[in-house]
Order: structure tokens, then sequence, then C-alpha cells
């Protein structure tokens, strides 16, 4: 194939071997974002297209890098959980979470067994309204806007739900090191079962349209298929590899949290349609189902959930005195909407972390975006990107950029870890 600067022009031909003229397709490359109406995020796809059929694609990030980890280590154990808490306004819940569990790891602080339960109701709540977002925003990529609209209206109500729980539609301000911040009372708990049981309905409705509805079907089956093989060499995560078929799932590999007592079995397509293809309607399936799985979860977190305090220590300065006392590593993990999400601390007898790192899913899953829109075309790619879910204030990484004095151009510059140990000489990098 002949490529755009060769000087080849559509409707050019060239002679093949049985002398019959053949029409020579330009290889073009079309840069969509940082900024495009496709993306809800700041990342970059360089699509390499010949024709409309998609068959080379690079994905660059680095847009949105805000330092959080670095600031996270210039404040206490508390203000720290904070700005956790502010890394994706979506998943709030999800980053304090995983903060908590790898500090309480690091200092050996043990969790009441109530304040367990409490979590994964957060977490499921969350859950909710994430992938019932992301159904929406499915929908508006494919020009199905009235799937928004249902979407979004149903979610309304789980918001109204965290707030009358927490307070706040996000940020929710639940999280504390030993525990949460707010307990669940009776009240709660009546507000609770009745969203729970307009939940049940709406899944089923929802679940209904996403199996039988002929626009999503045309439009989303064998469209971005990750085959299990992809899914598992590349470590991709949550509904984008359940939808590969990977009965991976941190809720039921690991039971952390009260998840263990109530039990989850990961959600994949050859249990609701039979067989697993990998495309983009079957990690909408995944979505849709889990929704129901969360409703359930909520209701035996609520009926298994034992009495007594949510909190190891209720005053903070007593708690940060104990925590300056202890050295250590820990991990904290859950099964955010989009995946896995792993947090690693170290202590270091300090009022401070001495160490912090965080992984979310989309740095996994954005490797899947390759294999998933090779050989698709052009108008698929909203719809494939936006089926990985993807976070970027989650993901970005610091890239340091200099600029060349003698062409006046900018040029990415890489280090190994020895190089920043001797450019920056600070603690962040040991």
């Amino acid at each position: 194939m002949a490529k755009s600067g060769d000087g080849a022009k559509s409707g050019d031909g060239a002679k093949s071997g049985d002398g019959r003229r053949r029409e020579i397709v330009p290889t073009i490359t079309i840069p969509i974002g940082p900024i495009h109406p496709a993306l809800k995020e700041p990342v970059n796809f360089r699509i390499t297209v010949e024709g409309e059929e998609i068959v080379d694609v690079d994905v660059r990030s680095g847009y949105n890098h805000r330092g959080i980890e670095w600031l996270g280590l210039r404040r206490n154990w508390i203000q720290t959980l904070y700005l956790a808490e502010r890394i994706c306004g979506i998943c709030s819940w999800v980053h304090p979470f995983c903060y908590t569990q790898a500090a309480e790891d690091a200092c050996n602080i043990e969790v009441p067994e109530r304040a367990d339960f409490i979590r994964v109701i957060i977490a499921e709540l969350e859950r909710i309204h994430s992938h019932l977002l992301w159904v929406g925003i499915a929908g508006y990529e494919i020009g199905y806007d009235t799937i928004l609209h249902i979407t979004w209206q149903v979610r309304e109500k789980i918001l109204d739900l965290l707030e009358f729980l927490t307070g706040n539609r996000i940020n929710y301000g639940m999280g504390m090191i030993g525990g949460v911040r707010r307990d669940i009372e009776e009240k709660h708990i009546l507000k609770i079962d009745e969203n729970l049981k307009y939940y049940k309905e709406a899944a089923d409705q929802l679940i209904n349209i996403g199996l039988h509805d002929k626009t999503i079907e045309k439009r989303m089956k064998n469209c971005g298929i990750l085959p299990r093989k992809d899914a598992l060499e590349l470590s991709i995560l949550g509904p984008t590899t359940r939808g590969s078929g990977v009965r991976k799932d941190v809720r039921q590999d690991e039971g952390y949290a009260a998840y263990g007592d109530i039990g989850v079995k990961a959600v994949v397509p050859q249990d609701i349609l039979g067989s697993v293809t990998g495309d983009v309607f079957d990690r909408t399936v995944v979505r849709l189902v889990e929704l129901k799985q969360s409703v359930e979860i909520i209701e035996n977190a609520l009926d298994m959930m034992p009495s007594g305090p949510v909190m190891y220590e209720k005053k903070p300065l007593k708690l940060i005195k104990q925590m300056q006392k202890e050295s250590g590593e820990g991990i904290g993990m859950h099964e955010a909407p989009r995946g896995e999400v792993i947090q690693y601390i170290r202590a270091d007898a300090s009022d401070k972390p001495a160490r912090w790192k965080i992984r979310s899913p989309t740095i996994n899953n954005l490797l899947a975006c390759r294999p998933m829109l090779l050989g698709d075309q052009i108008a698929d790619i909203p719809i494939v990107v936006a089926s990985i879910d993807p976070c970027i204030s989650c993901t970005d990484r610091v890239t340091i950029v200099e600029r060349d004095e003698k062409r006046s151009k900018k040029k990415e510059v890489l280090f190994t870890m020895q190089e920043l140990r001797g450019r920056f000489k600070r603690k962040v990098f040991v």
C-alpha cells in the first residue's frame, strides 16, 4: 500500500499480477484528541487508516497530570485522605477506600466489622451510579440519546440516596482511617430499601433494552473485539476484561472488607449470553448485569451487618499520634467500576506517608484500545474507546519536557530511576 506522503491519490491505479488495475488507497493518520467532542477527557489517539479501515493506533496521555501523589507526601495522614477522595469525581469513594486500607495495613490498625459492611454498601452504590453514567455515555456515542436520558434520569435517584447517607452527591467524606465517619441508621436503611426496589425494576428494564434493542445490537455487536488472549496478556481489568470472558474481580478473588462474608461471583458474558465475543456489546451486558448484582450485594450487606462501633479511633489527632509510632508497608485494593485500583503506602514513623503510589485501571485498559480498534471503521472509534470507561485524571503520570535551545523545540526526556534520584534528590523518588 502506498502512503499519503508517496504521492498516491485515491482513484490512482496500479496493475496487479493479472494485468487488471486496482485502486491504491492512501494511508492517512488522523489525530483524535486531546480535546475532541467524542472524548470526555484529554487523551490523544493517532489513528492510521486506509480508506475507512483502521490499520494502526497510537495512544498518548499525559495532558492532565496533577501531582497528587507528590502533594500527598506533604500532608498528614488525614489531610491526604481527602486529597485521595479528589483523584476522581466519579470514583470518589474508590480511592479513599483503597487509601484507608493501605494506611491501616501499614500502621496495624484494625477496622470494626460494622465499618467494613458500610464501606461495601457505599462502594456498591457508587458502582451503580458509575455504570449508569457509562451506559448513558455509550448511548450518546452511538447517537442514541434516548438511552442517555433514561439512564441519567435513573441515576439521579442513587445520587440523592448518597446525599441522604453522606451529605454529598459526590465526594462523600465518609472514609476514615480505621473505619467510616458516619453510621447507617434505621432511617437510612428504610430509604436504602425503597431505592433498592426501584433499582431492581430499573436494572431489569435496562438489561432487557440492552439485550434486545436493535440499534444497540447493530452498533455494538462485533465492534471493538478484545480476544480473551489479549485481555490476559495485557492485564486488562474490570468490565473490559470480564467482557472478554475472563472471570477476574478483586471482590471475588481477595474477599477484602465484607466481600468475603457476602460472596461475589464475577459477571461474564458466557453466564448471560451463553458465549463470548469480547465486543462492545459483551462489555455493555456485563455492566448492565452488574447493576443488579450490586443491588443484591447491598441487600446482603444490610442483612448481615453486625452492630458495634464504626471507627477505630474517633479523635483524629490521637489517631495521627498513634500512626507516628508505626513503620511498615501497606496495600489497599478495590474492584472499582472500571476495574481494580491498587494503592501502596509506606509508613516511616511520621505524621504523613513516606511513599504513596496509585495504580488506576485505565492505565492498563488504555492498552486494549489498539487491538480493539484494529480492523474497525473510523465511525467505531468513539464507542470503542468509551467501552473501557476511561478516566484520564486517575491515569496520568508526569512527563518531563525540556527545550532544545538550538531548534527552539520541545523534546521528551526519559530518565532511569538512578538519574531521577541524582537529578531531583527528593525523598519522593527513593
